[in-house]
């Protein structure tokens, strides 16, 4: 897939979240969110004809905490989405580690070939990340306005991944392994 498309499917639906809840507030703008990311989904299905694990767990938090948000008009539940999302792939990359799989591994092996020993650290690292957003998201929500919580979770949290990923380009580029080698260091 294109990577400006990829970029628009997995950005868009926040873009669109962050300008309704400045028109309309919280609870339209999570109805919107809900509406984005599912055409994000099924537009990235109908390119893909396949669906990455990542999305699918977000989207489907994405519409149980917003449906519950809308049924209950609390909009303490899409606030704590990000925590659960964040919380889960850091846990999920905790276990894999723990039996012995890097799961950073297959989000990523498509566009690098690492020893596991790099595999392993990259994965640590993504668990320490995604701990740190849960954190985070925590005391923003808790602290500061919900428009505030809005515009962080928006023009904040992917400045944040992205910084960190571009911090991990020395390390994968050192050992990073070239065509034709073990990759079982």
């Amino acid at each position: 897939m294109n990577p400006g498309i990829k970029l628009a499917l997995e950005l868009g639906p926040l873009a669109v979240f962050f300008a309704a809840n400045q028109i309309w507030g919280i609870f339209p703008a999570t109805a919107v969110l809900m509406v984005a990311v599912t055409i994000a989904l099924s537009v990235n299905y109908m390119l893909e004809r396949k669906l990455p694990v990542m999305p699918i767990v977000t989207g489907a938090i994405v519409l149980i905490f917003g449906g519950l948000t809308l049924l209950l008009q609390d909009e303490l539940f899409i606030k704590i989405k990000p925590t659960i999302v964040n919380s889960l792939f850091a846990l999920a990359l905790l276990t894999g580690l723990a039996f012995g799989r890097p799961l950073v591994k297959l989000v990523m092996e498509h566009a690098v070939r690492l020893p596991d020993f790099a595999w392993r650290a990259l994965s640590w690292r993504y668990a320490g990340l995604f701990a740190f957003l849960a954190i985070l998201n925590e005391v923003i929500w808790r602290n500061f306005s919900t428009d505030f919580w809005v515009a962080f979770k928006v023009w904040g949290v992917f400045p944040i991944t992205l910084v960190f990923t571009i911090l991990q380009m020395p390390y994968i580029t050192k050992h990073q392994i070239e065509s034709g080698t073990k990759d079982t260091l």
